[in-house]
C-alpha cells in the first residue's frame, strides 16, 4: 500500500524507514531546500537546528529507557546517532552533519522510498497519511493544520545555542572535565569567580535581544533563553546551566563559583556548542557577553544563537494515543508537531506512528503501546493532558505509572548516597517493566498475521536489528 509521509525530520525519516521495512510504498514530501524554514540550513533529512544532543544514555533514566526501547523496535534514526557520535560524557551527541547526511542517505538509497521535494500546501488524506512537518510547519500548511485540527495552532518560542570554533577556545584557562567525573572528559569547562560571574549577568541583562513578534506566545520551559533564566533572578544561572557541582579547576583544586561547559558538536572537534545558552540576543551583543566568559575571550563563532516560533498541536483535543487524527481517519501526527519536545523524542514519535499505520493498513485495530513503557506513556500523556495546560513535554519518568509496593530495593546506604541509590533503583526498576511490557505487546502483535502492516513483497516490518549497510543512494 501506499502511504504518505509529510516532512523528513526526525519523526518523518524515522516514520519513512519503518514503513518502507514493512513493505509499503512510501511518498517521502520535503519542502527544503526549496524553500528554507528560519532555522534549517540544508535540504537533508533529520536535520538538528539546536542542540546536537541526543540526552542521557544513563540505562535508568527516560531518555535511557527511551533509546532502549527504540533500539529494539528497530530504530533508523538511533541507528545512525550511535554512528556519528561525539565525546559527550554519559549523553549521545553527534556530529550533526554526518548525522543528517547518514540519515539521508539511507532514505534516499531505499527502494520503497520515493523522496519529493515540494511544499505541502493541504492533505487530500487519499492515502494513509503521517504529517510530521515539526514546529516550523510553513505557513501554507500550518493554515491547513488549524482548520483541521478545529482551530488556532497552538505556539512557543524556542532557542538555538551558540556554536564557536574549538581552536579560538583558550584551553589554558578552560579545562577538560565530566561532572563529578562520570564518564571521559569530553566537556570544555570555562570557570568563573563570584565577581566574574555578577559581571557577566549584569552585561547579559544589559544586552540588546531581538524582539519578539508575539509577547503573548510562551517559551518552552526546558528550553529557556539565558537572559530569560537570568531575568528570574541573579542566581538562577549557576544553579542551572552554570552549576558548578561535580567540578574542580586543575589550576586551583577549588570548585569554581560558576561554569560554562561546552560540548563537541563535529566529528573533527573543530567546532563547539554553549551548553544550555540558547539566546535571543542580537548578533553583536552575543559577540559582546559571551567574550566575557573566561577561556572565551578570543572566541569566534562559527554560528550565533537565535529564536525562532515553534508550532503543535492541542493534542488532547486532537489526537489520540496511536497519534491518530480522531476526527479525520486516515491522519496521523507525529514528532514536535504532535506535542512532544527533543530530538529523541520526536524520532520515538515517528516510530510508533509507523507501526499504527501499519496495523491500519493491515486492516487491524488499533493498539496503543502500553503506558509502562517510556514511548507509551508519553504517547498517552499527549492524548490525555490537561487542554487547559497543555504543553510539549519531554520523555520523564514521572509520565509512567508508579511502581508496584515494594520493587523498588534499595542496597544498603545512608545520607545522600542513599537518596541516590534509591534513584538509581528506581530507574533501574521502570526500565525492567518497561523493556518487559514492550516485549510483551510485539509478542502480542507479532503473533497476529500482517499485525504490523508486512507485506509478502518483501518488507521485514520492525525489526530488532537494522543492517544499514544495505541502501545506498540511487
Amino acid at each position: 500500500m501506499k502511504v504518505l509521509v509529510v516532512g523528513a525530520g526526525l519523526a518523518g525519516s524515522e516514520a519513512a524507514w519503518q514503513l518502507a521495512e514493512m513493505g509499503h510504498h512510501v511518498d517521502l514530501v520535503e519542502m527544503r531546500p526549496l524553500r528554507k524554514s528560519p532555522a534549517h540550513q540544508t535540504g537533508l533529512a533529520a536535520e538538528m537546528v539546536c542542540s546536537n544532543s541526543f540526552k542521557s544514555d544513563d540505562p535508568g533514566s527516560a531518555t535511557g529507557i527511551l533509546k532502549e526501547e527504540m533500539r529494539r523496535l528497530g530504530s533508523l534514526v538511533l541507528a545512525c546517532a550511535e554512528q556519528s557520535r561525539v565525546p559527550a560524557g554519559l549523553s549521545l551527541a553527534v556530529d550533526r552533519a554526518a548525522f543528517s547526511e547518514r540519515v539521508t542517505r539511507h532514505l534516499r538509497g531505499h527502494p520503497r522510498i520515493h523522496w519529493i521535494n515540494r511544499e505541502q500546501q493541504g492533505l487530500s488524506l487519499e492515502c494513509p497519511t503521517v504529517l510530521a512537518t515539526g514546529p516550523l510547519t510553513s505557513d501554507t500548511l500550518s493554515q491547513w493544520v488549524a482548520e483541521a485540527c478545529g482551530g488556532e495552532n497552538l505556539h512557543f518560542y524556542d532557542a538555538i545555542a551558540p556554536i564557536v570554533l574549538a581552536d579560538t577556545i583558550d584551553e589554558g584557562v578552560a579545562f577538560r572535565a565530566s561532572r563529578y567525573g562520570k564518564g571521559e572528559a569530553d566537556f570544555l569547562n570555562c570557570p568563573l569567580d563570584e565577581p566574574g560571574y555578577r559581571r557577566f549577568v549584569e552585561a547579559l541583562l544589559a544586552a540588546e535581544r531581538v524582539p519578539l513578534n508575539d509577547v503573548d506566545t510562551p517559551y518552552f520551559e526546558a528550553c529557556l533563553p539565558i537572559e530569560v533564566m537570568a531575568d528570574r533572578g541573579p542566581d538562577t544561572l549557576r544553579f542551572g546551566p552554570m552549576k558548578p557541582v561535580g567540578l574542580r579547576d586543575p589550576r586551583t583544586g577549588q570548585r569554581p563559583y560558576a561554569v560554562v561547559q561546552l560540548r563537541q558538536d563535529t566529528l573533527a572537534g573543530d567546532h563547539f556548542n554553549l551548553v544550555g545558552f540558547q539566546t535571543r540576543l542580537r548578533w553583536g551583543a552575543q559577540q559582546e557577553v559571551f567574550r566575557l566568559i573566561p577561556g572565551l575571550e578570543k572566541a569566534a563563532f562559527a554560528r550565533y544563537g537565535s529564536i525562532h516560533r515553534n508550532t503543535y498541536v492541542q493534542a488532547p483535543q486532537v489526537l489520540d494515543s496511536t497519534l491518530a487524527h480522531r476526527d479525520r481517519r486516515g491522519l496521523w501526527i507525529a514528532g514536535q508537531l504532535s506535542g512532544v519536545e527533543g530530538y529523541l523524542e520526536s524520532a520515538a514519535c515517528g516510530l510508533a506512528a509507523a507501526i499504527h499505520v501499519g496495523r491500519f493498513c493491515a486492516g487491524r485495530a488499533p493498539a496503543p503501546l502500553p503506558p509502562e513503557t517510556m514511548l507509551g506513556a508519553l504517547l498517552h500523556y499527549i492524548a490525555n493532558a490537561s487542554v487547559e495546560d497543555f504543553r510539549p513535554t519531554n520523555a520523564m519518568l514521572g509520565l509512567l505509572p508508579p511502581l508496584p509496593e515494594g520493587s523498588v530495593r534499595v542496597r544498603k546506604a545512608s545520607g545522600p548516597s542513599r537518596k541516590s541509590e534509591h534513584k538509581r533503583a528506581k530507574g533501574e526498576a521502570h526500565r525492567v517493566r518497561a523493556l518487559e511490557a514492550l516485549e510483551g505487546y510485539l509478542a502480542a502483535i507479532r503473533d497476529t498475521p500482517g499485525a504490523l502492516g508486512t507485506d509478502p513483497s518483501g518488507g521485514s516490518g520492525l525489526a530488532p536489528h537494522l543492517n544499514l549497510a544495505r541502501p545506498q543512494p540511487r
